[in-house]
């Protein structure tokens, strides 16, 4: 069983950029656990902070269940989201526990604050939780791949190398996105017809009806983790 761990700052990144990976995976029979940095509960124009985050969980939940993924909620604030030790120990203890062999994260040639910041929190947490001397309250356990999502607010820098086919999972990933009111365009964005576009566009490059691109971490960042 392969088991797949993908982080995003707010909610909702994870599934609109990874769904098709996620849906995939887990109507293989793999486990996967969606990572909520931030609820991302300060992005609707018209809802309070508390009336937003508690929709976005909502919605969380729902695009979760449809994936057939499991989401993790951490305490954060949207747009506040800090590069600290305590945030990385507790990405540490959730890669120890879970014990992902693949994890997806941002990419961090990003617009967004808390995209550049989980990119930096992720790569510390993931050196902590393969190091046996960290002792924690679980042993280490190293992921053997990190890949970066491609997303409209992370392009700088950003190089596909790596394409998966997500034709037979593109409409659960579809069905998924819609659980967001945010994805469906409501706060501002065609999210689901631009990454419908976009996925086409990869499917098309790769020879499929519909990819997901990735890109596999710098040699630099490979060389690390492949000292762990």
């Amino acid at each position: 069983m392969v088991k797949l761990m993908v982080v995003g700052a707010h909610a909702g990144d994870a599934e609109v950029t990874c769904g098709g990976l996620i849906a995939k995976l887990a109507r293989a029979g793999h486990e996967v656990v969606i990572v909520h940095m931030t609820l991302g509960e300060r992005g609707h124009p018209k809802l309070s902070e508390e009336e937003y985050a508690a929709q976005k969980r909502r919605e969380a939940e729902e695009a979760a269940r449809i994936l057939g993924a499991k989401p993790v909620f951490l305490p954060y604030r949207d747009g506040e989201l800090p590069v600290s030790g305590e945030v990385k120990f507790r990405l540490c203890d959730l890669i120890r526990e879970y014990r992902p062999e693949i994890l997806v994260t941002h990419w961090r040639g990003s617009i967004h604050r808390d995209h550049r910041n989980t990119y930096r929190n992720v790569v510390d947490a993931l050196f902590y939780a393969a190091l046996p001397a960290v002792k924690r309250e679980k042993p280490a356990h190293r992921v053997r791949r990190v890949f970066f999502a491609e997303n409209w607010e992370d392009p700088r820098g950003f190089r596909p190398n790596v394409y998966v086919d997500i034709s037979d999972a593109f409409e659960v990933w579809r069905e998924a996105a819609s659980a967001y009111a945010f994805a469906r365009g409501e706060t501002g964005f065609p999210y689901i017809e631009y990454y419908t576009c976009l996925f086409r566009i990869r499917g098309i490059e790769s020879g499929f009806k519909y990819a997901q691109a990735l890109m596999a971490p710098s040699e630099q960042l490979r060389q690390v983790l492949r000292e762990l």
